[in-house]
């Protein structure tokens, strides 16, 4: 579904991606793990049309997106839930809401799609009108990821879902993006909190300055000595 083959992304003279390639397919739960400063949020943004690599190439259902500017990519399906919530802060809930679904125009679609985020988190249908900059960390990462599915995305890309949150809302989190993906959404996940991914996702890349240094089945990884050693705490995580 996504192909990304030697990309190389840049801030200014300094090389964030060092020519990764990945694959996600479609149906399946990928993760992108590594430390802070490794790589991660900026593979997402190329992907998203925010940041045009400096080369490579990227290809989504078989077209080049190499070049494609944000608004076509969201356009073709692929939505990013960015780090740090990023909700519109003076916006209401469901003004938020209606910002996700800018680019559609299929009403009853919609309406579903709403209610279909209502039920996931009715906390967010409890506060509908109230603005979102008001709304606690956990309920903007609701609404964050709520926004996200009302652009209709065949792939959802996360960036750090868990950051900031509670324990327990990290858990709630997590499970969510669980059933997004059983609903039949494509999710590749970017996380710092490296055993909760591995321990989801089918499929895994382990990023380190900029380049792809393992891959393989998220349960492999979570075995593998240097992700123990350097992710996990050492052995038994």
């Amino acid at each position: 579904m996504l192909e990304i083959r030697d990309l190389v992304c840049c801030y200014g003279k300094i090389e964030a991606l060092k020519g990764i390639s990945l694959s996600v397919k479609q149906g399946q739960f990928v993760a992108l793990v590594g430390a802070n400063g490794a790589g991660k949020s900026t593979a997402l943004r190329a992907i998203s049309g925010i940041l045009p690599p400096k080369s490579g190439t990227m290809t989504f259902d078989g077209e080049d997106i190499t070049r494609a500017p944000a608004r076509e990519i969201l356009r073709r399906g692929i939505s990013h839930c960015p780090e740090g919530r990023r909700v519109f802060a003076s916006m209401t809930v469901d003004e938020n809401l209606d910002m996700g679904a800018y680019l559609r125009r299929d009403s009853a679609a919609m309406k579903q799609d709403r209610e279909r985020c209502f039920e996931m988190f009715p906390r967010l249908a409890e506060r509908r009108q109230q603005v979102a900059g008001t709304l606690s960390g956990g309920e903007q990462q609701m609404l964050a990821i709520s926004r996200s599915i009302m652009s209709k995305p065949k792939l959802m890309m996360f960036d750090e879902p868990s950051l900031g949150l509670a324990p327990n809302i990290v858990e709630q989190v997590f499970d969510i993006i669980d059933n997004i993906r059983n609903s039949g959404i494509t999710v590749l996940m970017v996380e710092q909190n490296a055993f909760s991914a591995l321990e989801m996702c089918d499929y895994a890349y382990l990023i380190e300055a900029g380049n792809i240094v393992l891959s393989g089945k998220g349960s492999d990884l979570i075995d593998d000595p240097h992700v123990q050693e350097a992710y996990l705490g050492g052995s038994g995580h």
